[in-house]
């Protein structure tokens, strides 16, 4: 049985801050958990923050994160990262940062989740997982769902091509985004309008704890990318 459990408590992170120490003071882990940590936290320990004027200066941020612009609407931007995550405003954001200021995606949110899963195996012997997440929308669909930006210790996708379906057929593009399912049901107990930015995803399948790396496995390459 799988169960999503809130880390309660955190602190504000501030640049420098290590997000394990401040997750280990709040929770306790056990073998085969996947803590999933919000972008937010990861980018303010990291110090991607930059102080934005207005909208002018925030428009420039964006378009300085962005590798191409693939649609414009009004102050809306669906653009490309140098990650390869096509997104909203390049995941510059300004919400839940202080007044003035906006955060960035992490560099290397792949590098990011190790540190943090390796400091919180280095600090308890417990082997974790980490997942890093953010909210992105959905083409052709409404509402957003959180994502896995990078992750460590766990499969970023499970290929589940040449098994079979319960009726003996061979299955033969079935891919399994699993860090992204883990990150949107973290989200489900993290919320967007809770002081929450941790979720520890326990019960999951053994078998997907093993390194994995968003970029390298869950950004579609460009030539198999039927609408770009």
């Amino acid at each position: 049985m799988i169960s999503v459990l809130p880390v309660m408590g955190l602190p504000e992170v501030r640049p420098g801050d290590e997000i394990a120490d401040l997750i280990l003071e709040c929770a306790q882990v056990e073998d085969g958990d996947v803590v999933v940590v919000t972008q937010k936290i990861v980018s303010k320990a990291e110090g991607r923050l930059e102080r934005v004027v207005d909208d002018d200066d925030r428009l420039r941020l964006i378009e300085r994160e962005s590798v191409r612009i693939l649609r414009r609407r009004d102050e809306l931007l669906i653009t490309e990262t140098a990650h390869g995550f096509v997104c909203a405003n390049a995941g510059v954001d300004v919400s839940n940062v202080d007044e003035g200021m906006a955060a960035l995606l992490p560099v290397d949110a792949d590098r990011s989740a190790r540190h943090i899963r390796d400091a919180i195996q280095a600090r308890t012997g417990r082997r974790v997982a980490v997942v890093v997440s953010d909210t992105f929308g959905r083409t052709w669909r409404r509402g957003l769902v959180d994502v896995a930006l990078g992750c460590a210790g766990i499969a970023a996708v499970v290929d589940l091509r040449g098994s079979t379906d319960t009726r003996g057929r061979t299955l033969q593009a079935t891919e399994v985004a699993v860090v992204d399912e883990v990150a949107a049901a973290a989200e489900l107990v993290m919320g967007k309008d809770s002081s929450c930015p941790v979720a520890i995803v326990r019960g999951l399948e053994q078998r997907w704890l093993r390194e994995g790396s968003v970029g390298d496995e869950i950004v579609r390459p460009h030539g198999e990318d039927l609408f770009r």
